[in-house]
């Protein structure tokens, strides 16, 4: 599966964004899907998760992530964004079921930058 993350930019602190990625192929349903990040200078971190059948897995309580099996779409909806959350916004996709992990996920994005400024 190929993935496409967009939606990220410049947003001022608490403000909100909401991040896209676009799953290429019929299997997309298959797939855990999940969002990381990577600040500058900081390993790569899990954000959320969610199943086909939508159960998620979320270290932020301002996040929310969503997905349509329809689109072969995975959303990241972020609120009250802090300049800590500035970072490169990653989507994957994992068969092995819902993982924080980034050994677990087989397919990646390029990445989307996301920059809160104060």
């Amino acid at each position: 599966v190929q993935l496409q993350a967009f939606g990220g930019g410049l947003v001022q602190t608490g403000g909100s964004l909401r991040l896209s990625c676009a799953a290429s192929g019929r299997t997309f349903s298959r797939y855990v899907m999940g969002w990381f990040r990577q600040a500058p200078g900081k390993e790569r971190e899990f954000v959320a998760a969610i199943t086909s059948s939508g159960y998620t897995d979320s270290i932020q309580g301002r996040f929310t992530i969503s997905r349509d099996n329809a689109k072969n779409t995975v959303y990241l909806r972020m609120n009250s964004l802090k300049a800590e959350d500035t970072a490169v916004y990653y989507c994957a996709a994992c068969l092995v079921g819902v993982s924080r992990t980034t050994g677990a996920y087989a397919f990646w994005g390029q990445g989307t930058l996301v920059t809160v400024s104060s």
